[in-house]
């Protein structure tokens, strides 16, 4: 995949502007992995501020279910992945452009607050009595698993494996597990709800996260331009900046 590094289910989209429509209007969908939920809120706000008119539209979930939507036709005009694996399908069905990286991120371990179950280390989420709750597989959060875990030549034994990284979190959060894997920006999103545990095998998997506008039927000329100039907002310094301050790191 051409990879270009910056310098600085049904789809049910989430507006996240409201307003009365008028004929000038234009409504741009972007398709984000469920990690940049916070930042890609913030961006979208603020490229609403700066397009009046653009109302800006998420569809938040798994990498792996926004690649399954693209392929079978989904109207998104921008993607975003959590990693280069799942954009590359993209890029084989030639259903995007040239990827541009624009963020890394890294795992931690998620316990809840108070930590019950005494989790210190990676090592520690072997132990059988820990219910420990990772990202499926085919998700990027669940690769990065896979390759860390396999890095430090262990075997965990999940409770269950869910399709996005905030489905782990939620586990954790609710008290429905004593661990979870996920990257640190879900841990920092969380706040006093979890306890971040940083491990140094999270270093043999760092996600490198590219975005891409989608070429698609019935796509306008007006939603292709504003479709690059969106994501010429997150690569901008201004987007770059929103990420750093929610933990994201620079690709």
């Amino acid at each position: 995949m051409a990879l270009v590094v910056a310098a600085s289910a049904a789809v049910v989209p989430t507006a996240c502007s409201t307003g009365t429509a008028t004929e000038d209007d234009t409504t741009l969908t972007v398709f984000a992995a469920a990690s940049l939920t916070a930042a890609f809120e913030e961006i979208a706000a603020d490229f609403e501020a700066d397009y009046p008119g653009v109302d800006v539209q998420l569809n938040l979930a798994g990498s792996s279910s926004l690649v399954a939507q693209v392929q079978q036709g989904a109207p998104a005009d921008v993607v975003a992945t959590a990693d280069t694996a799942t954009m590359d399908t993209l890029v084989a069905d030639d259903l995007v452009g040239i990827p541009q990286a624009f963020a890394t991120n890294t795992l931690e371990i998620a316990v809840p607050s108070g930590n019950p179950a005494g989790v210190t280390t990676l090592q520690d989420l072997t132990v059988p009595a820990v219910n420990l709750v990772v990202c499926a597989p085919e998700v990027p959060c669940g690769a990065a698993t896979t390759d860390v875990v396999d890095h430090a030549g262990l075997t965990l034994h999940p409770v269950s494996e869910e399709q996005s990284v905030t489905d782990v979190l939620g586990k954790v959060t609710a008290g429905e597990a004593d661990a979870g894997l996920v990257y640190v920006t879900d841990v920092a999103r969380a706040g006093d709800r979890v306890e971040g545990i940083p491990f140094d095998e999270a270093d043999a998997a760092v996600n490198t996260y590219p975005i891409a506008t989608v070429g698609r039927t019935g796509q306008s000329a007006d939603q292709a331009d504003r479709a690059q100039q969106f994501v010429d907002a997150v690569l901008s310094p201004d987007g770059q900046a929103v990420l750093a301050d929610l933990g994201f790191a620079a690709p």
